[in-house]
């Protein structure tokens, strides 16, 4: 490690993004050697009070409302569960970047302290990468051999400060920016390593937008890291003018939420979340051993905010689906559930999550939020499309322009995580109205191209359209002997006592799915 590259990460905030750009850099690039200063300043009942009175100041009374609700939300979330060790996703988690043995986590009360300043000085860096860190000083950006990078989730010279996303569709802008600049003493006014544009979608939300920041911003810090490394980084500085932007005030967040819920589809609060959480309740007592246990397989096909309709669901709409079942159900791969024969008892829902199709949204927008959560899913691609950027028989029906699928590359990525791929046939094609033949020439392709492709030492068969007019005796039987491992349904319904792995019943789920209403699929409950 003597010969190793020295990089401090200057942070405030050492959430999942964080984290995962860390590991990606560090997986990027060989012989890294890591120091993480974690600015995490301790707030007496003083500074606390203090702050509470500045706030309500500046919010004026939707302050008190805002607080009120955090305060039930933190309740609410204290328990949610930690991500098992063999869940996608598990490397980014806190725990395994404090096992990584070229990683050094510091927590410091004040990262401009001399004794932080020391930590650093010690640590001769030869970078210094600034991810959601407070204002930094000279003094400590300048301790790096090469200087600090800074990741902006924000368009420069126009849209500087915080946060992100917020003011560029306050002011209806057409696009979303993302920028890796040098850090200098005036706020995200550094020259500029690297930049992209990101459009808004026709349903973008602010949350939505912000995870899509994330991934685009760990890439894109990736890429800058390589080329300062390799002495190939080219800076442009900044043109004169642009904004600074400051933290909204609530006033101003809920006229935001007003504009864009024009044309978002709503989740309302409404009686059903006392019903459920009381059931929850309940089940946990008693009612789990008095109803037959069951397990529910959801169905996704697209994770976007390009449309809404019966095949997708939105972006921030499923960091909020994932978020719910990582805290209320006990999810389950698909590989245990071909496993099972009889369900056992639960306290909690089991689930399990899938996708059809192949489409490129599954890979851009779904495994990031996955791996967030640490939930296994299963994939189910055509892979005829996947070999000839395909357009799908239903999209063509529907008059949709051709939409993007996943390539082999990406799928030997999300296989590496800890993904499930499947088949779903070559060409997407209804089993129940082709030959016998074609049936079976179809099966034997995808299945040899999957195993080719990803080394998989048995296939699972989720069939195109998924009713149970799409599948007959006979053609189950060849998928048997075709010698996949198990078979999925999409024509709804829950797998109730006993598990018959060729017929998996999945429920779809789209945009029309508010929580509870996903909660209670969930259950098992209509």
């Amino acid at each position: 490690m003597s010969n190793a590259r020295k990089i401090v990460v200057f942070t405030g905030d050492l959430s999942h993004a964080v984290r995962r750009g860390i590991v990606n850099i560090d997986q990027a690039i060989s012989d890294l050697s890591w120091l993480v200063v974690v600015h995490a300043p301790i707030k007496t009942p003083k500074i606390l009070l203090r702050n509470q009175w500045r706030n309500l100041r500046y919010h004026g009374w939707r302050w008190i409302l805002y607080q009120t609700l955090d305060i039930v939300q933190l309740l609410l979330n204290r328990s949610t569960s930690d991500i098992a060790p063999a869940a996608p996703g598990y490397r980014y988690t806190f725990a395994a970047l404090k096992q990584r043995a070229n990683v050094q986590i510091v927590t410091v009360d004040d990262i401009h302290a001399d004794n932080s300043l020391n930590i650093v000085r010690e640590f001769s860096p030869d970078l210094g990468l600034s991810l959601a860190a407070p204002i930094l000083k000279g003094s400590l950006f300048n301790i790096p051999r090469l200087g600090t990078l800074n990741l902006h989730k924000g368009k420069v010279p126009d849209f500087k400060g915080m946060p992100p996303a917020f003011w560029e569709l306050y002011h209806d802008v057409p696009s979303v920016g993302c920028t890796v600049h040098w850090v200098e003493a005036r706020l995200d006014a550094g020259a500029v390593v690297k930049q992209v544009s990101v459009p808004r979608a026709p349903y973008s939300t602010l949350k939505g937008l912000q995870l899509t920041l994330d991934e685009t911003g760990i890439e894109l810090m990736k890429q800058s890291v390589q080329d300062v490394l390799n002495g190939t980084a080219t800076s442009t500085p900044q043109a004169a003018g642009g904004h600074t932007y400051k933290k909204p005030t609530l006033s101003q967040v809920a006229a935001l939420k007003r504009k864009l819920a024009r044309q978002q589809q709503q989740t309302r609060f409404s009686f059903k979340l006392i019903a459920f959480m009381g059931y929850i309740l309940l089940n946990k007592l008693f009612l789990h051993r008095l109803m037959a246990p069951r397990i529910t397989v959801l169905l996704y096909h697209r994770v976007t905010d390009d449309a809404r309709d019966n095949l997708s669901v939105g972006i921030e709409q499923f960091d909020r689906h994932m978020a719910l079942i990582r805290k209320y159900c006990t999810i389950l791969s698909i590989e245990q559930i071909a496993a099972t024969s009889t369900i056992s008892h639960s306290t909690k829902p089991l689930v399990c999550v899938t996708f059809d199709d192949g489409y490129l949204d599954n890979f851009a927008n779904a495994v990031p939020i996955l791996t967030k959560h640490g939930i296994p899913a299963a994939f189910f691609v055509s892979t005829g499309m996947i070999d000839n950027d395909g357009i799908f028989p239903h999209d063509i029906r529907r008059g949709n322009d051709k939409i993007p699928v996943m390539n082999w590359s990406q799928l030997q990525q999300m296989h590496a995580e800890g993904f499930a791929i499947g088949s779903h046939t070559v060409n997407h094609i209804d089993c129940a109205k082709e030959t016998a033949e074609r049936v079976c020439d179809e099966l034997r392709v995808s299945k040899n191209r999957l195993q080719q492709q990803l080394k998989l030492p048995e296939v699972l068969f989720a069939y195109p359209y998924g009713g149970r007019q799409h599948m007959t005796a006979e053609r189950l039987e060849l998928v048997k002997q075709a010698g996949y491992n198990a078979c999925l349904s999409a024509y709804g319904g829950i797998n109730v006592s006993s598990m018959d792995r060729f017929n998996i019943m999945r429920n779809g789920i789209h945009y029309e799915f508010s929580d509870l209403a996903l909660l209670f699929k969930c259950q098992g409950l209509r």
